[in-house]
């Protein structure tokens, strides 16, 4: 429990650190980041992996760089679900689904895993 608890922190640090960088995506407040880190967190449990299988054809023609567009689509359809969170347009989406998960990767390395 301790570790969901702190991976939902550092996930919501680095939601408001990409929000920061990237000028197509706001966040209101640190509850609304947190919020939006829970709901990215099911999203990226529960819908990305069927996302994925359907969108394998068009990931197989593009040697998998159609990802980068299905995590932007995700993350923007996260903005979409959680008041206080915005993502402009797709482009933003998806390059702030990159920073995301760049942040969240570093973070976790440095954190958690020691």
């Amino acid at each position: 429990m301790r570790g969901f608890v702190w991976r939902w922190i550092l996930n919501a640090a680095a939601l408001y650190a990409t929000a920061y960088l990237i000028d197509g995506i706001t966040i209101a407040g640190v509850g609304a980041a947190l919020v939006a880190a829970l709901v990215w967190g099911l999203v990226n449990t529960v819908i990305r992996p069927i996302v994925n299988l359907v969108t394998l054809p068009i990931n197989i023609l593009t040697v998998g760089l159609f990802t980068f567009v299905v995590n932007g689509f995700l993350l923007w359809l996260v903005a979409d679900v959680v008041n206080g969170f915005t993502v402009e347009n797709i482009l933003a989406g998806i390059i702030g689904a990159l920073v995301l998960s760049v942040f969240s990767s570093v973070l976790s390395a440095l954190i958690i895993d020691k």
